[in-house]
């Protein structure tokens, strides 16, 4: 089957027609079930329930409510009682995660700490924001009929949570208290308060850092552009240097602080100033470790940085010709956080849908019941298959402006923007390959979520199975075949040239992941300088925690693109060398300075 497979001809560009056609009306029902679940929560309530808030009794507050059956105090009037407020906001069920506590519509959050009862009596007379029971009047608050129905003293100062009518603490450490029940690993309770209180210290910081990786990531891909042939080179200096520099400058703040630790310790903390120096001491031989690491890895590599160089300068040419390749993670990432967000909201309504119920405590909670309590699993699944969707859409433009760029022989007669050109092809042919393709990650990712512990074997595997499918889409964007077909013309072509697609996938990999490195690296050390000489900061290992994880991802997004190209390169060169020899009526696609510098790479290192 492999031979019948391998005979089929390639025709770039020639035809073009829908594809799985099936699979995108399978699609489009799934999306609307998905619309069903969040109309269907609207519907309900929920949605208002959400926003607005509910009391202990299933009113609303902000407006009129029915009565229900067997309920006190429901059906009441809280049109101008628009805040919920909650007699004791720390009380936490920890198993459950929510606040153990009556709730209450009230007209007004207290913005000032009431200590005394008296104190919520006047409140309660001068703003007309009740904070007791609905059946006791101000008047009755100090009196002995009122215990237990008015709020915990002292009441501490709150304000409403914007866009969701929540009176919130504006003292947050019973949250903070809350969390560090979650983290069984903090021993010391005192750890996660020094750790939030770095985080909210540093925030300008953070945010400064964050900036400047997204700055670093574009110009990593400027560079990539227009010096590729020297960007291996220039990678591995600044790599050497990055190693070398911020190991010694992590060793040496770490003599600088033990040496002379009074000049940086803070009065009466102590504490944080031994917590920054084992830390310290921890990054100094973290990153010895990584330096010593990366220096025998590179040692190894360094006879396959001729290939690299060949297939960055390809892929730096088509940069030059598709500029607005760089900001396709733009447009993926802004689809996906709408998404996310319709679908994080389209959650929270799930949580408040369903019919009113008393629980043990005689409160009202609102639960569904039946068939429809399952729809959340539904609603999960939609999370991963669109998401991939959204991604595939972008692997499908990718493939198809970047195939468009290479059968194309004169590049004077490329379509005035290749992108659209190929999100146009997308939509009219493609989209049921995408969806298909999407779901078919879809399939491999949910028993992953639900088997976590075979994660580290599954792990390995995926790179090659996310090549499989991006290589399926560059053959859809080729010959305009459906999902199986692509797939299955695909993997001819990458088994005809397994050893070039494990050279290609080590060095190219290699080398992006050296990027990743250094921007994390260069974002990382400008954490630490600007951390260390902050005045009032406390303990700084989760902002820095924070800023390399951020600046990995942005790094990742931005490189992604430029190896999606360089797969979809590869593939297209294959293909082409295959059906044609440079003979007249069989002339190559690419152009001759790609040839030589491609066939000259793959050849000395074949060889």
């Amino acid at each position: 089957s492999v031979l019948c497979f391998s005979k089929r001809e390639w025709k770039p560009l020639e035809d073009r027609s829908c594809t799985d056609i099936p699979w995108l009306l399978l699609f489009i029902l799934f999306c609307i079930g998905m619309g069903f679940i969040c109309g269907f929560s609207v519907a309900t309530g929920a949605a208002a329930r959400l926003v607005s808030g509910y009391d202990s009794y299933g009113n609303i507050c902000g407006q009129k409510n029915a009565e229900l059956e067997a309920i006190p105090n429901s059906g009441m009037d809280h049109t101008h009682r628009k805040y919920v407020f909650f007699l004791d906001p720390c009380n936490l069920d920890l198993i459950n995660r929510k606040i153990k506590s009556v709730a209450l519509c009230v007209a007004a959050c207290p913005r000032q700490e009431l200590k005394t009862i008296s104190d919520v009596q006047k409140f309660a007379e001068m703003n007309g924001s009740a904070l007791c029971s609905y059946d006791l009047k101000p008047s009755e608050y100090a009196s002995s009929k009122a215990k237990g129905l008015c709020p915990k003293l002292p009441v501490p100062a709150s304000a409403p949570i914007p866009f969701f009518h929540r009176c919130a603490p504006v003292n947050i450490s019973c949250y903070a208290k809350f969390a560090e029940a979650l983290i069984t690993f903090v021993s010391d309770n005192s750890v996660l308060h020094r750790l939030i209180s770095g985080v909210m210290t540093s925030k300008e910081i953070i945010l400064g850092l964050c900036l400047l990786s997204l700055v670093l990531s574009m110009i990593l891909m400027v560079i990539i552009r227009y010096i590729s042939r020297i960007l291996v080179w220039i990678l591995t200096f600044l790599l050497i240097l990055g190693s070398l520099g911020g190991t010694g400058v992590l060793w040496w703040l770490y003599a600088k602080q033990r040496k002379s630790p009074k000049e940086t310790v803070i009065p009466d903390q102590p504490q944080v100033a031994e917590a920054n120096l084992r830390a310290l001491l921890i990054y100094a031989i973290s990153a010895t470790v990584f330096t010593v690491i990366l220096f025998l890895v590179m040692l190894v590599m360094r006879k396959r940085v001729a290939l690299t160089i060949a297939l960055f300068h390809v892929a730096g040419k088509v940069f030059i010709h598709l500029p607005l390749l760089v900001f396709q993670p733009f447009w993926t990432f802004f689809a996906l956080v709408l998404f996310w967000v319709y679908w994080i909201m389209t959650l929270l309504f799930l949580g408040t849908a369903g019919s009113a119920v008393q629980n043990e405590q005689g409160f009202v909670e609102f639960k569904m019941s039946g068939p429809l309590q399952y729809m959340w699993w539904y609603h999960v699944v939609g999370l991963i298959w669109i998401s991939e969707f959204i991604l595939a859409c972008q692997q499908m433009t990718v493939a198809g402006a970047v195939v468009t760029y290479y059968f194309t022989r004169d590049k004077r007669n490329l379509p005035f923007t290749p992108i659209l050109a190929s999100v146009n092809r997308l939509i009219r042919y493609h989209l049921g390959t995408v969806a298909k393709g999407s779901f078919i990650i879809t399939l491999v990712k949910i028993p992953r979520m639900i088997l976590m512990y075979i994660h580290s074997q599954l792990k390995g595997k995926s790179r090659i199975h996310l090549i499989s499918v991006l290589n399926a889409y560059t053959a859809t964007a080729i010959n305009s075949t459906n999902f199986c077909t692509s797939a299955k013309d695909a993997f001819v072509i990458l088994v005809e040239n397994a050893l070039r697609v494990a050279a290609i996938n080590t060095v190219g990999d290699f080398m992006l992941f050296l990027g990743k490195v250094l921007i994390v690296c260069s974002t990382g050390l400008a954490g630490v300088m600007l951390l260390n000489y902050q005045q009032d900061y406390t303990v700084w290992v989760l902002p820095l925690i924070i800023v390399c994880l951020f600046a990995f991802l942005v790094a990742h997004c931005f490189l992604s693109i430029y190896e999606m190209v360089v797969d979809v390169l590869f593939l297209c060169f294959a293909v082409d060398t295959k059906y044609n020899d440079g003979s007249p009526g069989r002339e190559f696609y690419m152009d001759k300075v790609l040839m030589v510098s491609t066939s000259n790479a793959l050849y000395c290192f074949k060889d």
